[in-house]
């Protein structure tokens, strides 16, 4: 029956990681605690009561109405390590165990409007727009369950670890052997007694296996029909009274099921997002947010990470990765330039394109377009190759702007990164260097 089952050697193969230091693009929606909760109860499976609160007296309400002293507040922001976390109201912890509505609503007034700061959010932080109530429950034992794709047996897989409640990725790294993988036959389906000698080996009581059984098939039903990327729940609990929990919830979502599943994509909350990667989504822009100096507008992203590695063998970091994509229009290059424009780190903006079915002409029509409504004040390095490339270098010498333009990319690299640190030297010592770009 165990054959399917493996030990994993590292959970970050088969879990989707997220480094701190590093924004990234959500190639996935991902929703609040509170409403993947909800998901869950329309699923039949068992959750702790509670409601979610946007103010200290809606706080204070719900937590009457639960009728119980033992309760815990939960800051509802999309990001990992919330209990570590600290708001800069000064409040240590998003996540709280309170004994009456009185304290749910001091700390819900302490929470929320304020930015939560954790070890995935960066020293930005992530605002806190409502806080999530619900009963604490005592419960015997804990376990980590989650379902997700695996890129090795290409599909779903089921992870699980006895030890549940705790960082999964140090249990991994720690003690590689405590998690166990069941994958499953995407065209099969869940074969009910292979889940079941899971949760045996995972150790549940006789009582609860059948339970167990079940609320992990139903995990599974809801990953599927969701068209999710991963429903993890950490941890899932065997109470003192047998029964099953799903004490805590978090579900990813593929964006490119979004046209049959709107009711879910409606729940997305771009609040907790980067400002300019929701902009560049209402344009169809890959935008990824990075931490370096050089705005790198690019069509296609094989082409986007060379241009970025090229940035950095001359010694220079890209502040973005921007993919225009195949078919931009002018509107779509000239908002592409206003999110790469809106980072205050940024000291050069670099484009490089090559025209296979994009037109340089096209690209070409957008810069210039950009360059004369932005006002931009920093260096503007141009590579244009391929399709219409005459025609647009025709109309930049025609425009009248002073755009540096060059035939090869490594000369084009070399002269954003210099040119960045020219205007970053200046910024430092606090001279006020504008390269105006009208001659």
């Amino acid at each position: 029956m165990f054959r399917t089952i493996r030990s994993a050697s590292a959970l970050a193969k088969v879990m989707p990681r997220m480094n701190p230091a590093v924004q990234q693009q959500k190639r996935f929606l991902s929703i609040h605690e509170y409403l993947s909760m909800d998901l869950l109860g329309k699923q039949g499976i068992k959750t702790p009561r509670g409601g979610v609160a946007k103010s200290g007296a809606e706080a204070y309400k719900i937590a009457e109405s639960l009728g119980t002293e033992d309760m815990v507040i939960k800051a509802q922001v999309l990001a990992g390590g919330r209990g570590k976390g600290t708001f800069e109201s000064g409040l240590k912890g998003g996540v709280r165990t309170i004994f009456s509505p009185t304290e749910a609503k001091m700390f819900a007034d302490q929470m929320l409007g304020h930015k939560l700061v954790t070890k995935q959010t960066g020293a930005a932080g992530k605002i806190c727009n409502a806080v999530y109530i619900c009963e604490r429950k005592y419960v015997r034992r804990e376990y980590y369950f989650a379902v997700l794709m695996d890129r090795k047996s290409q599909g779903p897989v089921m992870v699980a670890s006895s030890q549940g409640g705790v960082d999964i990725e140090a249990v991994a790294a720690e003690n590689p052997d405590a998690i166990l993988q069941l994958p499953i036959d995407i065209n099969k389906g869940v074969d009910r007694a292979a889940v079941r000698g899971l949760a045996e080996r995972l150790g549940f009581t006789p009582k609860c296996v059948d339970q167990a059984t079940d609320t992990m098939i139903k995990l599974y039903d809801l990953f599927m029909q969701k068209d999710a990327t991963m429903v993890e729940i950490n941890p899932m609990a065997e109470s003192a009274d047998h029964e099953v929990i799903c004490m805590d919830a978090k579900i990813n979502f593929d964006d490119n099921a979004e046209f049959r599943q709107k009711e879910i994509h409606d729940l997305r909350d771009v609040t907790q997002e980067d400002p300019r990667e929701v902009a560049a989504a209402k344009y169809n822009l890959n935008y990824i947010g990075l931490d370096g100096s050089i705005g790198c507008l690019v069509n296609g992203a094989g082409l986007a990470m060379s241009t970025m590695d090229i940035i950095k063998l001359h010694g220079g970091e890209p502040a973005n990765f921007l993919d225009v994509g195949g078919g931009a229009t002018a509107e779509q290059v000239t908002e592409a330039f206003k999110i790469i424009s809106s980072d205050p780190r940024v000291t050069t903006i670099f484009t490089n394109i090559f025209g296979g079915i994009m037109s340089c002409r096209v690209i070409a029509q957008g810069i210039i377009a950009a360059a004369s409504t932005l006002q931009l004040q920093i260096p503007l390095v141009v590579r244009l190759q391929g399709t219409e490339v005459d025609e647009a270098k025709k109309l930049i010498a025609e425009s009248g702007l002073r755009i540096i333009t060059a035939d090869d990319l490594d000369d084009a690299a070399g002269k954003s990164v210099k040119l960045s640190k020219m205007v970053s030297m200046a910024r430092e010592a606090k001279i006020n260097v504008s390269f105006e770009l009208p001659i």
